[in-house]
């Protein structure tokens, strides 16, 4: 079956540039056509100039390849410095702000091959405040997760192939499993947030494809160790089904999914073993507030002496002495959080579990633009600085996507990509979102 430049996955499409049958022009033209079709009901982007990203293609097709990404079409999501694009936070306060320089994330991407197609929606600072306008691609009445809103949904929609997110409890992962797409959020501290407006310092930068092979090419592009690597005997690997100590939190269509997703393996062959975390794990969705609302007020400080009442309530939050974090609270936070960390590699290891199995999202996105859903079932991989990938599985009651996610010890980021490659094959047995029906 033929299939139109946009619908490729960014791994395909690699391949095609590589071998001549494609080139950067043509995929971007098509990823602007399906752009001027699509994003009036999705609301994708806060900024794209349709004549700058074709300019850019032609000048990329005049170049050898050279990098993963040659010719590859990013959004990036506008928290996110670009040089040559404006970054506006989604604040009314920085529109039309042009920062001097690329991210060190960005600016890596472009030198893997990469072209900077446009910047993304986000929740203000992509923490709090004012909300993205982007909507579901599959049902506008509903939120497509956020903060990273606009790049999980540009994505999903096959507006691009690939788009770079953050995540500080689950704004990376928890849009992934909305969208029925495929995300990394790697180990903290494996790529740089130099030119990133931080919520936190557990903030860590992560990306969106619609495969692993896409989510693989990024690590390639970022250095990763290891990256790019296969694995041969899939029946070896046991898996372990975490339901977190959260689990009170799930709801039906998120508990279908981790089911769906466990007695998948098992009819493949994969051991799946019950893994649960000990006690002191119990309070690390308490230490990742008391981390956040203490980093939180100091990220935000310099913007309540400038702004002062004009910025946002729930910025103005953190300076209220009412409700105020102590900083018992949040020295009680770091310590759990480093005691945890140096035991969870541990835990793992004496189980005999190579990787975990654990909820994405509560379920389906939520009606509406005004939540952007839970981070719950994602707060505690953040703050424990583990890599997490995000695996479409299935739908819910209302028909729109869900999603789990894999965790390995901390950089086990490219032997998680590779296993992720095999479970894929048999947990997104329903091809979210690639069985959507083109018009």
């Amino acid at each position: 079956m033929n299939m139109e430049p946009f619908q490729l996955t960014a791994a395909q499409a690699a391949q095609a540039i590589r071998s001549g049958a494609l080139t950067s022009e043509a995929l971007v033209r098509s990823c602007l056509e399906r752009v001027a079709d699509r994003d009036a009901e999705v609301r994708a982007w806060l900024h794209l100039d349709p004549a700058s990203a074709l300019k850019a293609a032609r000048e990329i097709d005049k170049r050898p390849v050279a990098g993963p990404l040659h010719g590859l079409p990013l959004g990036v999501k506008d928290m996110i410095d670009t040089g040559d694009m404006p970054t506006t936070f989604n604040s009314p306060h920085f529109q039309g702000f042009q920062p001097a320089r690329d991210a060190a994330c960005v600016a890596i991407a472009r030198s893997s091959g990469a072209l900077l197609f446009g910047k993304t929606d986000t929740v203000e600072f992509a923490s709090a405040g004012r909300k993205a306008a982007t909507r579901h691609p599959l049902n506008v009445a509903h939120t497509p997760g956020g903060s990273s809103s606009g790049s999980a949904a540009a994505v999903g929609d096959y507006q691009v192939p690939l788009a770079l997110g953050t995540q500080t409890g689950g704004s990376h992962i928890r849009p992934a499993s909305f969208n029925g797409i495929y995300a990394l959020k790697p180990t903290w501290g494996a790529v740089s947030r130099e030119g990133v407006k931080l919520y936190s310092a557990m903030d860590t930068v992560g990306w969106f494809g619609r495969s692993v092979d896409d989510l693989d090419l990024m690590a390639q592009a970022y250095r990763m160790h290891g990256a790019g690597q296969t694995l041969s005997e899939l029946p070896r690997v046991t898996v372990g089904l975490c339901r977190s100590p959260v689990w009170s939190s799930i709801e039906p269509a998120g508990e279908r999914a981790l089911t769906t997703a466990a007695q998948r393996l098992r009819d493949a062959g994969v051991t799946v073993v019950d893994f649960e975390l000990p006690p002191p794990f119990d309070g690390i969705r308490q230490a990742h507030d008391a981390i956040l609302r203490g980093e939180g007020r100091a990220a935000f400080m310099n913007l309540h002496l400038q702004f002062g009442q004009a910025l946002h309530p729930d910025f103005q939050a953190h300076f209220k002495e009412e409700g105020a974090i102590t900083p018992e609270e949040i020295v009680a936070g770091y310590d759990l959080a480093d005691v945890c960390r140096a035991q969870f590699g541990a835990l793992m290891q004496d189980a005999g579990v190579d990787v975990l199995l654990t909820p994405a999202s509560t379920g389906e996105a939520p009606l509406g633009l005004h939540s952007t859903g839970d981070h719950v079932f994602n707060s505690l991989w953040t703050l424990m600085h583990v890599p997490c990938l995000a695996v479409p599985c299935t739908t819910g009651e209302k028909g729109l996507p869900v999603g789990v996610q894999l965790v390995a010890p901390r950089y086990k980021d490219a032997a998680l990509i590779a296993m992720a490659r095999e479970f894929a094959k048999v947990i997104d047995v329903e091809g979210a979102p690639a069985s959507r029906t083109f018009m």
